[in-house]
């Protein structure tokens, strides 16, 4: 009789609660669509915290509490775990991103099955990104794939973006970006290309300069990291 009891006191909270987070849900989207009307939240959920929500703004995370009024720029830290709850969601996004982009919209080189993935934003005119991709060899060796992003730091339209074009419509595009990046001479075609998308991926992702170096887990890493160093990162041997 008792088990019975406590399961139909159960059944009976459950839809409440569903009911409530629901009214939750709502009323911070309200709340949002009130104080950010050009915004819009790509997911609302519960957060670890009690009593607060987490709040996707398309890269980017924030915390609300339950009634919308109150919201929250920072990250959360589980203490117990010695874990940065935020940065792990912030690598998932990015993850998700990138792999949104598919490899046939990027330029891929290293092995087919690798153990690791590096995705990374370059400009072709960088001198860091040139040096970068004087270690892919040694990366690729140790089964590491590299998947290339253009983000031409001057911007769209800029000599740097249209070689990044050039570079895409080439014949052996892997074979083009290496000529450009140590400075080369390059047909200047045109054609059909991911380059502007490339970079408007880029800055949604808040990248500073380049190179930008992903890992697979979405962990970012900014600037020029030696192949050694990358390596160790990985758990890979150099």
């Amino acid at each position: 009789m008792l088990r019975f009891f406590i399961f139909s006191l159960v059944c009976l909270a459950m839809p409440f609660s569903a009911v409530a987070g629901e009214q939750e849900e709502q009323q911070i989207r309200a709340e949002l669509a009130r104080a950010f009307p050009e915004l819009k939240a790509a997911s609302i959920k519960p957060s670890p915290v009690t009593g607060m929500y987490e709040v996707e703004f398309d890269s980017k995370i924030f915390y609300t509490t339950s009634d919308g009024k109150y919201l929250f720029m920072g990250d959360v830290m589980d203490l117990h775990a010695k874990s940065n709850i935020t940065e792990t969601r912030r690598g998932a996004i990015r993850k998700r991103l990138l792999d949104e982009v598919g490899e046939q919209n990027m330029i891929v080189i290293g092995p087919d099955k690798p153990k690791r993935t590096l995705t990374v934003f370059t400009d072709v005119d960088c001198g860091y990104c040139a040096k970068f991709h004087l270690d892919v060899p040694t990366l690729n060796q140790q089964g590491v794939k590299v998947r290339y992003l253009f983000y031409p730091r001057a911007g769209i339209g800029s000599a740097s973006y249209k070689r990044a074009v050039a570079v895409w419509c080439a014949g052996d595009r892997a074979k083009a970006i290496g000529i450009a990046k140590a400075g080369g001479k390059i047909d200047m075609k045109t054609c059909t290309n991911p380059v502007e998308s490339h970079y408007q991926l880029g800055q949604r992702l808040d990248i500073g300069g380049t190179p930008a170096i992903f890992l697979d887990d979405g962990k970012v890493l900014p600037g020029y990291v030696p192949a050694s160093r990358l390596l160790a990162i990985l758990g890979l041997k150099s």
